[in-house]
């Protein structure tokens, strides 16, 4: 595990919190692979915290569904087959079009900006040579501010799970050809429809959005 870095504060956070925001970090960013071994020892040696400490870690990405405990192998990151990711991928279309729809319905003016915002950041990172963020990045601003104008926050907390387990997957999507421009084009959808306040038009976009991803990517599983 030489590509990871876990820097822990004593002071700013709970130590077991800085832990497990830097594993999960290093998960959903893929620098830990799916397949991956996680061994404690590592884990306690990059971050100079208890055994009791990096267990508790362990066991809450496993509740998330981002690790798994293998027999006769450890605790790995999980890999996702084509039909788990097909049924993640079902799901998150369902919630996430309901995110759209409240969005539309309930998101203030200011919050109408910031997804305007994040969205023109996703077209910047789509087109500079060295952008300053990632794509990934990006997107996660653009669901966040989709997410807070949405207003529910248990489907949130359920959204956010399922993107954080299907994250690898949304890497393998916008590295297929063509696919990134594809998918400037859906979230714009997604943008103009909630400024338009049709709640209809953005809940379809949303859906559309996830369904084009999941495509794209158990085709790619499948090659």
């Amino acid at each position: 595990m030489d590509d990871l870095s876990v820097q822990v504060n004593r002071v700013a956070a709970p130590v077991r919190d800085q832990v497990l925001d830097q594993l999960r970090q290093a998960i959903v960013q893929t620098r830990l692979r799916p397949g991956q071994r996680l061994v404690e020892r590592e884990l306690i040696e990059q971050t100079g915290v208890s055994r009791t400490t990096i267990r508790e870690v362990l066991r809450q990405l496993a509740a998330e569904g981002l690790v798994t405990t293998v027999p006769h192998k450890g605790t790995v990151v999980t890999s996702v087959s084509p039909k788990q990711a097909a049924e993640l991928y079902e799901v998150r279309a369902v919630l996430e079009g309901m995110a759209g729809r409240l969005f539309a319905q309930r998101a203030t003016e200011k919050q109408l900006r910031e997804i305007r915002k994040a969205f023109e950041e996703i077209e910047k990172c789509a087109t500079a040579v060295k952008p300053k963020v990632t794509m990934l990045a990006a997107k996660s601003r653009f669901y966040g501010a989709l997410f807070d104008g949405a207003g529910n926050d248990v489907a949130q907390e359920v959204i956010e799970g399922l993107q954080a387990r299907v994250t690898s997957l949304r890497s393998l999507s916008l590295a297929q050809e063509g696919r990134t421009a594809v998918a400037v084009e859906e979230l714009r959808e997604i943008v103009e429809a909630a400024e338009a306040r049709d709640a209809d038009r953005t809940e379809a976009a949303c859906v559309h959005h996830v369904n084009q991803a999941a495509a794209t990517v158990l085709a790619a599983m499948v090659d």
